[in-house]
């Protein structure tokens, strides 16, 4: 069962620091919460805490159950990902350790924002989705879909080479009513709401 804890965007997020409502989000899911609120402080340091979301997701390899958390923080000028994960002993450390990796990118780095929302039973009016959805792209990692390029004549037979799309994809994070509550979705596509309002170049 994944547990996700988010903070949402409101009126007051400019003057509200919410620094405590992270740490207690990070407390609720009993992940490590002292190795993942020391790294996500690193990395946030100092700054306002605008807005977050907490989002942590069990994967099951063979016979064991491993668990990864996703932080994703928004400060006034940046985005910090922070990803904690559990690891079985090896040969430099022995006894089972976790590795937290943590990413801070200027809000002016952001490119895009991609929000998708899945919605059941569309014909039967307003109702919450059941899946979200959110992309975040800043450049750092970029792939490139190629296909042959043609033209309109069905005749035609010369190479008019490759066409294609570079998309950025850095980090995506999908959530969903049914495996992570209802709450997950909302909270997630309010923290990509405040994002995308404040990546507005």
């Amino acid at each position: 069962m994944r547990a996700h804890r988010s903070g949402p965007a409101d009126d007051t997020e400019q003057t509200v620091d919410r620094s405590r409502d992270l740490r207690k989000a990070i407390d609720r899911t009993g992940y490590y919460p002292e190795v993942v609120a020391d790294s996500v402080a690193g990395a946030v340091a100092g700054e306002q805490v605008v807005s977050f979301y907490v989002h942590h997701e069990p994967t099951f390899d063979l016979d064991e159950v491993r668990r990864h958390q996703s932080v994703v923080v928004l400060t006034p000028t940046r985005l910090i990902l922070a990803h904690t994960d559990e690891h079985a002993g090896d040969d430099l450390l022995p006894e089972p350790y976790t590795s937290t990796s943590t990413e801070a990118v200027s809000l002016t780095s952001v490119k895009s924002v991609v929000v998708t929302r899945m919605t059941a039973n569309p014909t039967k009016g307003p109702n919450p989705p059941a899946e979200a959805v959110m992309t975040i792209g800043w450049g750092g990692v970029s792939r490139v879909d190629l296909e042959p390029a043609g033209c309109s004549d069905p005749e035609c037979d010369a190479d008019h080479g490759y066409t294609g799309v570079l998309a950025s994809d850095d980090f995506s994070l999908r959530v969903s009513a049914a495996a992570d509550g209802r709450d997950a979705v909302g909270g997630l596509l309010s923290f990509a709401a405040s994002l995308s309002a404040r990546t507005q170049h």
